[in-house]
């Protein structure tokens, strides 16, 4: 067998919704040398007017068609699949979650990093986490699921912030400003760390510069997911510019 002359030590097939225009660049953004993005996009029509009702059965509907893009991907052979799309990975808690992996890996064949559980195992390397704030650009019926999930996974969240986007297509325009709002709202002396989720929201930037201010880890979805699928690859690259977890775990 030959190798890929461009993914040598690996091809990542990436599986997000085709209304996401943030979780492609992101992720080649944190691209080491020698490992290769695929993206194949789930066909999402673009919900407008979201409500908790309607935000919930978009989402199912993105997850019915998960399935479809995994088989379109798995034509160019990659070695791991990384979920670009993360409400779905929350749904049902822990058991939920690994649920959701088990489909996935049986469809493919081979091992997929998804959202949820890469935030919480990005919170046990940084270590010695147990309270949480996050923010999300979803509706309180899903930011209620991303709570039971880290209360699966024994953390405490104290505070969280539902941004509401009223499209898919508008996750993608929330402000940086609006972010760093946000940022300082979920801040306080009883939160050991803040994530967001979300991968249509970009913030693998600003959640780096956070940390350096807010003097805690600051987790952006992406980069929780993109690290978990380096690591579960054996590629301990240590990549600059994203925060602490890709520079130091």
């Amino acid at each position: 067998m030959g190798m890929d002359v461009l993914g040598y030590r690996r091809l990542f097939g990436v599986l997000g919704p085709s209304t996401n225009t943030v979780v492609q660049p992101d992720y080649d953004d944190m691209r080491p040398p020698g490992v290769t993005n695929h993206y194949s996009r789930i066909f999402t029509p673009n919900a407008q007017a979201i409500s908790n009702e309607t935000f919930y059965a978009g989402t199912l509907k993105i997850s019915a068609g998960v399935l479809d893009a995994v088989r379109s991907v798995m034509t160019c052979e990659p070695d791991h699949l990384v979920m670009g799309m993360s409400a779905i990975t929350f749904y049902g808690g822990a058991k939920g979650a690994d649920q959701f992996v088990e489909m996935i890996e049986k469809a493919a064949g081979v091992g997929v990093s998804v959202g949820s559980h890469a935030c919480a195992e990005a919170l046990k390397a940084y270590g010695g986490i147990k309270r949480i704030a996050f923010f999300s650009p979803y509706y309180p019926v899903a930011n209620a699921e991303v709570r039971n999930y880290f209360k699966d996974r024994g953390f405490e969240t104290v505070r969280d912030v539902p941004l509401q986007a009223p499209s898919w297509t508008s996750i993608a325009q929330i402000t940086e400003a609006r972010c760093r709002e946000v940022l300082r709202e979920l801040d306080g002396p009883d939160v050991d760390a803040i994530l967001q989720v979300g991968t249509n929201l970009s913030m693998v930037r600003l959640a780096a510069a956070a940390e350096l201010w807010l003097g805690k880890p600051v987790i952006a979805i992406n980069t929780a997911t993109y690290w978990h699928a380096l690591r579960a690859n054996g590629i301990d690259d240590r990549i600059q510019g994203f925060g602490r977890l890709l520079a130091d775990h």
